[in-house]
């Protein structure tokens, strides 16, 4: 048994073992949106150290969360494992228990915009829409298409068209929209929105 394991006969305890460590679920977060190369996880994990980062890599290897694949021209990617993308729905419970603490803002924190495509997923997921709908989000200059339809909703970072309808925001106005926390009204104050404002509450509103 490893000495950093709780040694306790508990699935959440076993749970813990393999994903517990500081960085490792973050490293599934940002491979739920899909395969990703070694140095594009250090440029979107701010603040790990490379070594750290590597052993963590190897861990989740070893334990069949992650696994590597040749990249499409080169090298190799990580990406998840089935099992591994089964913590989805950990992640996304997690994401939404968050919204007292996300409320303040993110002050001096980092942030990149492809965890606000997570977190969108995990905020409206069960929102439903037909016929569909599509909200294009510009937040710190990317872009991204967020999509609800009768499987629920779905995000596209730097897609390659734009829809009719786009709200140019902080990521603080868009996740307390999605989250329920502002109002559309409140939102509308902090945003600047092109098109048809219905449209963000369809999307957004009521969550």
């Amino acid at each position: 048994m490893s000495t950093r394991s709780y040694g306790q006969y508990c699935g959440l305890a076993r749970s813990l073992d393999t994903v517990g460590d500081r960085w490792s679920l973050l490293i599934v977060r940002e491979l739920l949106r899909g395969p990703m190369r070694y140095g594009e996880l250090v440029a979107s994990l701010d603040g790990i150290a490379t070594n750290l980062l590597a052993g963590r890599l190897r861990s989740l290897e070893s334990t069949g969360v992650i696994e590597r694949r040749p990249g499409e021209t080169s090298g190799v990617v990580y990406t998840l494992t089935p099992w591994g993308s089964e913590l989805r729905e950990s992640i996304e419970a997690l994401i939404r228990w968050s919204t007292p603490l996300m409320i303040s803002g993110r002050g001096g924190d980092s942030f990149e915009p492809r965890w606000l495509a997570v977190a969108l997923e995990a905020l409206l997921r069960g929102r439903t829409a037909t016929p569909p709908a599509e909200l294009g989000l510009e937040v710190d200059g990317v872009f991204m298409i967020l999509r609800i339809d009768a499987d629920g909703p779905d995000v596209i970072v730097e897609p390659e068209r734009r829809p009719e309808t786009i709200m140019i925001a902080e990521p603080e106005a868009i996740l307390g929209l999605a989250a329920g926390a502002l109002t559309v009204e409140d939102a509308l104050s902090m945003a600047s929105v092109h098109g048809d404002r219905r449209v963000l509450s369809a999307v957004l509103g009521g969550a």
